[in-house]
């Protein structure tokens, strides 16, 4: 069975690729990429003899040909996918195309930019008592969302929300948020280019989004991380999990009584 790797890149630090997913750059014959978002570090490491194709100026049916040639070749192929490919990946289409050339594909995950982003400004996004859901979604745009995934019914759940692809809808955000009945002071975390040597972090509040993103000159490449788990003094609020704690038995420690 002929086989390609889809890989994902992670964020952008070369170094957040996980250990297969390197290895899989490192011994393909042919690492295909997205130059506008992959790292060119990572990209590097492929063998010296390895032919790198820049994927960005390429259409879908352009890009997917060169797989199936290369493939038909018996070359090894690694597509090389920012993020995780799983989120706003566009892999299904790529995946659909090739299964007419009875070509399969692995799937290697990678660290997603809410991850990173998460990350980047110190956030635990499911904290206990506050909220245990993550909604991950973007605001509709120029490609609509399905009916049933409108942001402001999405928001009315009052959870950690996580906007991708949304920098230049944030009037959008904000109105749709305010709708769904968030609070004006309702904690806001952006962070563009997450990991990469220019990352910048904003944090601001839901009434002050749009400002905040225009300020800082923000437009694209921006993870908008949304709600009270974001505060950034929530370490000095007693939001406790039972997984340490000694009152709370489970299978690998018996419960402390007084």
């Amino acid at each position: 069975m002929k086989k390609i790797y889809i890989v994902g890149a992670g964020p952008g630090d070369p170094d957040l690729v996980t250990v297969k997913g390197l290895h899989i750059i490192q011994t393909a014959d042919v690492v295909m990429y997205t130059d506008s978002l992959v790292n060119q570090e990572l990209i590097a490491k492929a063998k010296p003899e390895a032919e790198v194709v820049k994927t960005a100026g390429m259409h879908l049916d352009e890009m997917v040909q060169a797989i199936v040639d290369r493939v038909n070749e018996g070359k090894v192929v690694a597509r090389v996918h920012t993020g995780d490919p799983a989120m706003y990946g566009a892999t299904m289409e790529q995946m659909a195309i090739l299964q007419q050339h009875d070509i399969t594909c692995e799937i290697i995950p990678g660290v997603s930019s809410v991850f990173a982003s998460a990350a980047a400004v110190g956030a635990e996004l499911t904290i206990p008592d506050l909220t245990q859901t993550l909604i991950l979604t973007r605001a509709e745009g120029r490609t609509p969302v399905p009916e049933f995934e409108k942001l402001r019914d999405l928001a009315s759940h009052h959870c950690t929300i996580a906007l991708f692809l949304s920098a230049t809808l944030t009037k959008k955000i904000v109105r749709e948020l305010q709708d769904a009945g968030w609070s004006d002071d309702t904690p806001i975390a952006v962070v563009q280019r997450a990991t990469w040597p220019d990352q910048k972090i904003v944090r601001t509040t839901l009434v002050n989004l749009d400002e905040a993103m225009r300020t800082n000159g923000i437009r694209k490449q921006a993870m908008i991380l949304a709600g009270w788990a974001l505060d950034p003094h929530i370490h000095e609020k007693d939001y406790r999990s039972k997984l340490y704690d000694k009152t709370f038995t489970h299978g690998f420690r018996k419960a402390v009584t007084e």
